[in-house]
This record gives structure tokens, sequence and C-alpha cells, in this order.
């Protein structure tokens, strides 16, 4: 099957064909990338279909869009300007988004959706004209004039069904309002904190506005690309396509042009002129030597340093400049520090008469795996193992990536204000907040917000996230004093909240109340709980109490009683400890008397 899927491939090859326009054949298993789309009214029809995503325009990956569906009168194929036929889609203040749904048919399915965008369409569905499976729309082969509206195309747009579209436009016909959401939420699975995606590219920057196209994004995309790789939010691997030429067209003058070891590894002529300019084979060499710049980048950690040689190999050694050969090559590599000897040993002697592990590699990469079709366009992105559909653009594709994240572990970049609306900015998300302290249990995500209690300062909240949350564990009394009642007065500070764990929030020693809400000082004079002698005096302070005593009399506050300070009354008490401790030591000593005459008897007697 494989050795199949190869040689139709050199059907293209050996025609020639553009490397960024391959046709698909019936042995390739090419997925079809799919979106939700639900319809809400009327009841009739109310229900979730799929719908293919276009293979240009802005898809919104990772979120949704509602609108009302309208099926014009007039240019229904949408081939022709609609301000031909005044007519304008541009939706009221205050009222739903217009999807606007027109016929496959009669002109490019890029084109229906350029000539729908400029009549203020939100979003186009293309019903197609017979009973199929779901197919992609993708963009026409190469061709200048459709290059520019094609670049400019901003609105989703994807195929439905034939049996579906004629089920909107009777409902449209018959007067009712068709409302339906477009979702893009899970069309690239979100499994975990980490995004494995990998772009399929070509070095050839001389194959026309496709290949413009890609090298343009390249360089725009390559600041986000290594800030993601760099903080370990992503896994990225670049591919490059060869095929395969059977053994007997090996020695022919179109094989040996454009392949490397002996015909196991060829790529079309860049300028499909064998006699002159750059041989498919230049192509090849390049494209190995920029997969063996990854895997030794790689080796030592760094795998961006792809994305450093690649833009500065298509500004410094393009082809139209006849730069693009090895010693330019050579040159870039030696600016951005990379091991010439290792990359060297990666890529092999291309006359070999054997294979190349890396390039074999890319070969066997190339057929589908898992839920991922064979690769047969470039450029071709993958996110977590699903192919991307939509314009190669920064801020698309960086939606897509964004998208692919387990909701909150979304890098910031995905949450700039370039790529969404934070939602937590009104009315705090609806989720639980303590102004005062400046806690919020919302939480941004790409998606957008998810209620989840906070860790504040090493202290973890519980709650709902909603309604509650609340400080736990060792240290929560530091934050807004755990929720407990808490008071200052006079630079003086009492708090409820105790580190216990039965016990949250308990009223200090001066005050009495449920120690969450309220604690009021304890008037110990009043309730007679000190300072109770006969001669105190008792005076009650904010969280305690102040006792003196009358004349000369000293308070202990420990016994609740007043003694004399004078030093007279000082003298006759230390004159009285004397006399005690000398009773005690003449009654010790006569104990010890008695004791010795004893012993002293006891002998006399053995």
């Amino acid at each position: 099957m494989k050795q199949q899927h190869k040689q139709n491939h050199l059907l293209c090859f050996l025609l020639p064909c553009l490397l960024l326009s391959i046709p698909f054949f019936s042995e390739a298993r090419f997925v079809v990338e799919k979106n939700s789309l639900s319809v809400t009214s009327p009841e009739s029809i109310k229900g979730t279909h799929d719908s293919a995503i276009g293979n240009f325009g802005i898809p919104q990956y990772g979120g949704s869009m509602a609108g009302t569906v309208i099926y014009p009168k007039e240019n229904q194929k949408s081939c022709k300007e609609f301000s031909d036929f005044s007519i304008s889609f541009k939706s009221q203040p205050g009222a739903l988004p217009t999807f606007l749904l027109v016929d496959r048919g009669d002109c490019f399915f890029a084109l229906k959706v350029w000539n729908a965008q400029k009549a203020g369409a939100s979003a186009v569905l293309v019903a197609d004209n017979v009973d199929e499976p779901l197919i992609t729309m993708d963009t026409p082969e190469e061709d200048v004039s459709s290059a520019k509206y094609i670049e400019n195309i901003t609105i989703p747009s994807a195929l439905v069904t034939k049996t579906f579209g004629e089920k909107l436009k009777k409902a449209i016909s018959g007067g009712d309002m068709v409302n339906l959401n477009l979702d893009w939420r899970e069309a690239v699975p979100h499994p975990d904190a980490r995004v494995e995606y990998e772009l399929w590219t070509n070095s050839n920057d001389e194959c026309g506005v496709k290949c413009d196209m890609l090298m343009e994004f390249v360089k725009d995309f390559k600041g986000a690309a290594q800030i993601l790789e760099k903080g370990g939010y992503t896994q990225f691997r670049p591919h490059y396509i060869t095929w395969y030429c059977p053994h007997a067209f090996t020695l022919s003058r179109q094989c040996k042009s454009q392949c490397i070891n002996k015909g196991r590894y060829c790529a079309p002529d860049p300028e499909q002129d064998f006699s002159s300019g750059y041989d498919g084979k230049d192509v090849v060499v390049e494209n190995l030597r920029q997969l063996c710049v990854y895997k030794v980048a790689n080796e030592t950690g760094k795998p961006w340093v792809w994305w450093d040689y690649v833009t500065d190999f298509q500004i410094r050694c393009p082809m139209k400049e006849k730069k693009y050969n090895k010693e330019c090559a050579d040159s870039v590599i030696k600016s951005l520090g990379i091991d010439s000897r290792k990359l060297d040993k990666c890529m092999g002697d291309p006359d070999a008469d054997s294979d190349n592990p890396v390039l074999k590699e890319e070969q066997d990469a190339q057929v589908g795996k898992g839920s991922r079709g064979d690769v047969t366009i470039l450029p071709t992105l993958v996110v977590n193992n699903r192919q991307y559909r939509g314009k190669l653009e920064k801020s698309a594709v960086l939606k897509a990536l964004c998208s692919g994240f387990e909701e909150t572990t979304e890098p910031a970049i995905c949450l700039s204000t370039e790529m969404e609306s934070n939602e937590c900015l009104d009315n705090n998300g609806g989720c639980w907040q303590d102004k005062s302290a400046n806690i919020t249990a919302c939480k941004d995500t790409f998606r957008g917000r998810v209620c989840e209690c906070p860790l504040v300062d090493g202290v973890k909240f519980k709650g709902d996230g909603y309604s509650h949350c609340e400080p736990s564990g060792p240290g929560r009394c530091t934050i807004n004093n755990g929720g407990c009642w808490h008071e200052e007065r006079d630079g003086h500070v009492f708090s409820a909240c105790v580190d216990k764990d039965s016990v949250k929030c308990e009223c200090p020693p001066g005050f009495k109340g449920d120690g969450v809400k309220k604690c009021e000082d304890i008037n110990e004079c009043k309730e007679k709980k000190a300072c109770q002698c006969p001669e105190c005096s008792c005076k009650n302070t904010w969280g305690s109490y102040e006792c003196s005593c009358s004349g000369d009399l000293l308070y202990i506050r420990d016994h609740d009683t007043c003694i004399s300070k004078t030093g007279s009354q000082v003298k006759s008490a230390w004159t009285a400890v004397w006399l005690i401790m000398l009773s005690l030591g003449l009654a010790a000593g006569g104990a010890y008397l008695v004791y010795k005459h004893r012993l002293r008897v006891s002998f006399s007697l053995l």
C-alpha cells in the first residue's frame, strides 16, 4: 500500500507538476477536518450537523459563533459581486451576524467566500450540489488573479451536505428565522498542557504565490513559535515531502536532475526547466539540511534555532539572487553557532546508492496515522495530530495552537488582547471575588473563563468558585485574616483567625462573638471577671482592662491582688522569709540527728 502510494505521487513528479499543488489520488487517505454546526431554530430542523472547514479564511479555533442564516434570492452561487445586485449582508446594530448560504458550482470556493465577505457576511456555508461525503474546500491552483483575494479572506467558511443545505433553504423560503451556532471548540484536540504541532514545508522559494505565503508566514510566526517552544508549551517539528523515482527511470534525465541517493528522494524542478536554473535535487539537499539543522539543534536542547536558520536562509540565500547554495547556507550555519560537523554527519552522502535515514523517516511520516490523513498538500500544519484548515497566517495559526491546550493551561501569549477578550473583566465573569483583598476565582482562558478558587502566596482557597471561596491550611491567616473578624484601633490589631484543624475563627481573649462577622469587647470590670480585690480600682479598655490599687499598693495581675510596694514593708517581708528559711533549716538538722541516732542503735543490736 505504501509503495503504491509513493508511485502514485510519482505520476505528479513525471508530469511534472508544482510541489505545492499535489492532486489527490484514490489510494491516498485524506482526512476532512470538521466542526460542529448546531441549528437552534426553527424547531423543525433543530439539531447538530457536521460541516467541513474550508482550507482558507480564518476559522475561529477554540471558539464559537452564533448567527442568522440568509439564502440570497439572486447570485445564489456567489460567483459575482453582490454589489452588482445592490445586496448587502451587513448586520444591523444589536442583530446577530449574517451567515450566508450559497450553492456550490460555477466558480472557486474561495471566490464565493470573498464575494460574501465584501458584501458584509460574517461566515459562509456552501451547500454541496451532489450527494457525497463532505470534502475540504481548497484554494485554486496557482493563479495570480485569485491570490490577492485569497490572502484577504478573514471570515470562516464551511461546506455542508446537499441534504442539509436543502433543509436550510426550505426553512428560509417558508419564512422561518434560521439561527445556528458554528462551533470550533473541539476542532483541535486539547488533552494536556502541551501542544504538539508540525509544519510540512519546503525550502523552494520560487514556486509561486503559495511559496511566498509560506515564506511570509515563517518569518511572521518565528517570534511566537520560539516563545512557545522556549517556555516548554509546545513541541514543534518540521517536515519536508520528497518523492520516489521507480528504478526503471533512475538513469533518466528527469530523475538525475530531481533526485538524490539514486532516485530515492526527489523534488520537482523549481523552474520546471531541466536545462537551466536550479534542479529539484538542489531543493532536496536544502530540505535535508534544514531537517538536520532541527535535529542537531534539538539534541542541544534548542530546537527553536530551526526558525532562525530558515528565516535567515530565506533572506540571505534566495534563488532569484543565485545564492541558494551550500556556501551561503554554511555562512548562515556559522553565524548561528550550529555544529557544522554534526550537520554534515546527519546529512550523509547524497550520491550514495543507499537510504538516507533522515529522508526515509520523512517519507514514512507522509503516510497518515491514527486520526491524521496523508499529507498531500504543501504547506500543511498539523496540530495535536489534526490537520489545520484555514489561512496560514500568524494570528489564525496561533488561535489553532492555543485551542490545543487543556483549559487553564494556556500560556500568556494565548490570552493577549490581540488574541481574545478577557471575560473576567465583565462582572468578574460571574465568579467569586474578594474586592478588599483583590482576590478572584475567575480565570480567563482561551475558550472563555472558569470559576476556580485560587492559590494565593502558597495558600489554597477552597469552595465552589462561584459564590464561596475561603483559605485553608497553614498560613491561611495571612490571607485576609482567613475570612475571620479582625479590627484595628489606636495601633492595636486583633484577629479571630486561628490555625486549628477544628476551629477556624475564634474571638481572641478579651472579646466575645462568632469570630467571623463579629467580636465584641468584654467589659471585665462590669462583668466582674477581673480586678475584684477590695483595694482594686477597675477601668475597661478595648480587648483588655486596667486595674490599679489604692494608696501605696502594687497590683499583681496573675493573682488579682494588691501588695505593698514601700521599703520598710519589703524589708519586713524579707526578714520573715529569712526566719522561715532558718526554721526549715533547724527542723532539717534535728531530723538528721534523730535518723543518725536510730541508725547507731540498729547496728549495736546486730
